[in-house]
């Protein structure tokens, strides 16, 4: 049974593929023209997280708890370099070059060698963005605040529907990279939100703090590893909620016995998975069907035929029922 620990929420639920960008590309992003789209603006703001050098501490808050992390990001001859440390709990790092990813468990000694991810903080668009504007109100603020010692630029964007949050978010005034996001429910109740704490840019972020501390030589060696499916000719039937298209279809290889196929569909800004399993009684018997929510990811399980299926994503908790629920398998059907 696939099993989440609680992290940041957006940029836990997309398992979207590096996105690797030309080196070189430092210069600050030019302004948005007034009247220009909300696309053409959120686009700036991935570019800058994929393009830029930068590095600090960000907080992820979901309400009482809060979890730190400290992420180093270089662009260079050989593509994109990351480090991500989480410094809270069990230690855990991220290290990744372009579109594959080391994954390091100290208090295991296991290192797992995965697909890399693009959708974390500060990382903002999931798959095709040109519906955003279709769902989601853009609305820039002229004040000027200050997150982490730099001046950012606020803009809302406002979801039409109660389908899907809506996210405020503060971005940097001189190279638009994402300094603060929020997030909020239809009621425009604050969920969860991510912001840095510090944070360093450009000629000051060294490439010796994308080095580890840790010694793995004798760890152990795990690689997981992905393949594209097609869910359709296995007989799988879904019903996408307005605005989310399909992103991915996946088989994902977990451990020597457990395979998992894997559906990402998004909006553009918010991202579910539909995760389906062969149900093993002696494995599953135990695991309640229902709703669970962490933070603002809201997941449900059930059991359909001899599958467990688990919805899991960034979306009010009655989406993500209604995706599972609308699932249909039709083996027949199957080619």
């Amino acid at each position: 049974m696939v099993t989440w620990q609680g992290s940041s929420a957006r940029w836990a639920c997309g398992l979207l593929a590096g996105l690797v960008l030309c080196a070189g590309a430092q210069a600050a992003p030019s302004a948005p023209k007034p009247g220009s789209d909300a696309l053409a603006f959120l686009q700036q703001v991935q570019q800058a997280a994929r393009a830029l050098d930068y590095s600090g501490i960000y907080v992820y808050q979901q309400g009482h708890i809060l979890q730190a992390s400290r992420l180093v990001h270089l662009v260079d001859g050989t593509g994109e370099r990351e480090r991500l440390e989480v410094l809270d709990g069990a230690p855990r790092e991220c290290l990744r070059q372009n579109g594959v990813e080391q994954c390091l468990r100290p208090d295991h000694k296991l290192v797992i060698v995965q697909p890399a991810r693009s959708d974390h903080f500060p990382g903002l668009l999931l798959g095709n963005a040109q519906a955003i504007a279709t769902h989601y109100d853009w609305r820039a603020s002229s004040r000027i605040y200050r997150i982490a010692g730099r001046e950012c630029a606020m803009s809302e964007l406002k979801a039409r529907d109660h389908l899907r949050y809506s996210y405020r978010i503060c971005t940097d005034a001189k190279t638009h990279l994402l300094l603060k996001s929020q997030t909020l429910d239809p009621a425009g109740h604050l969920v969860d939100q991510v912001a840095f704490s510090s944070i360093r840019m450009g000629s000051d972020v060294q490439p010796a703090a994308l080095s580890s501390h840790w010694d793995t030589r004798d760890w152990q060696l795990v690689t997981e590893s992905s393949a594209p499916t097609d869910l359709q000719a296995q007989g799988w039937r879904f019903t996408l909620p307005p605005g989310f298209q399909p992103v991915a279809e996946l088989s994902r290889q977990i451990g020597p016995d457990h395979a998992v196929n894997q559906l990402v569909v998004s909006d553009g800004l918010a991202a579910i998975s539909v995760f389906i399993e062969t149900f093993d009684p002696k494995r599953d018997q135990n695991i309640r069907q229902g709703d669970l929510r962490q933070g603002a990811v809201n997941i449900y399980r059930m059991r359909l035929a001899s599958f467990w299926l688990t919805a899991v994503g960034e979306a009010p908790a009655q989406t993500v029922r209604d995706l599972a629920r609308a699932v249909q398998y039709v083996p027949q059907a199957a080619r």
